[in-house]
């Protein structure tokens, strides 16, 4: 098998948050492979800088301003990408998050925005971009980050509803492509389940509780090795599909 990501030179891709981790290290790979890649986040400053770091690479990268638990930010962000750059070939559904509470004193403000990030958002984005690769007879990719939580519960003190939400990605991810079978359409989809990856939300949010708790966090992937294992199913052969990626660090006890 022959790995080549040159078919997606040139070509269209929408990744979502794109301002820290592996969104950002995502859509920094693939500018410098050569896409035009769209970065949607809700911190539009920091792809931004991003996009500055990246102007002598072969691709260019555009950020725009969207939080994904709103479907009107997500529809306008879609609208602006075929406005301007043109048909979507890739969609990373990116964006992720948990919150800090519990199954048993819930709140569930914090339930929501995380089932409407990781669940609702993925669905919505992945909606409009098949919607437009159909409109555009696109043979596509459709990246859903996902989790080592998504194929077993690992416990984490702060992650309440967060392994329901990976898991609930796992299910779109083979749903998703029973639908794109039915109609015969030639997208491909590809769920990404890392470990431990030493991102922002590990060091700013959850760092201090867990290591409070006695979990281990000295094992850790980095972010750029995510998007390694993104583009290595992005490069594979029109025929082949990457049903499912799982990465983790050496030493990982989960």
């Amino acid at each position: 098998m022959v790995l080549s990501m040159d078919r997606w030179v040139g070509k269209v891709a929408v990744v979502t948050g794109t301002s820290a981790g592996i969104g950002y290290a995502i859509a920094e790979e693939l500018v410098k492979i050569g896409l035009i890649v769209a970065g949607l986040a809700r911190r539009k400053e920091r792809t931004e800088e991003l996009s500055k770091k990246l102007s002598g690479e072969k691709g260019k990268l555009y950020a725009l301003k969207c939080d994904v638990t709103k479907e009107e930010d997500i529809l306008e962000a879609f609208k602006w990408v075929r406005e301007n750059l043109g048909p979507v070939s890739i969609l990373v559904n990116n964006a992720g998050l948990a919150q800090d509470t519990t199954l048993i004193d819930g709140d569930i403000t914090k339930w929501k925005t995380v089932i409407d990030t990781n669940v609702l958002g993925l669905c919505i984005a992945t909606r409009e971009a098949i919607k437009d690769m159909k409109a555009n007879n696109i043979d596509g990719h459709i990246i859903h980050m996902n989790s080592l939580t998504g194929q077993k519960v690992v416990y984490v003190p702060v992650f309440n509803v967060y392994p329901a939400t990976k898991f609930a990605v796992t299910a779109l991810a083979q749903t998703l492509r029973y639908e794109i079978n039915s109609q015969n359409l030639k997208i491909k989809i590809t769920s990404v389940s890392p470990g431990l990856v030493d991102t922002e939300i590990i060091q700013t949010d959850f760092g201090e509780v867990m290591n409070g708790k006695g979990v281990d966090l000295t094992c850790r992937l980095r972010s750029e090795d995510i998007a390694d294992a993104v583009v290595y199913a992005l490069s594979t052969p029109p025929h082949v599909q990457v049903s499912e990626v799982t990465v983790q660090p050496v030493g990982e006890i989960f």
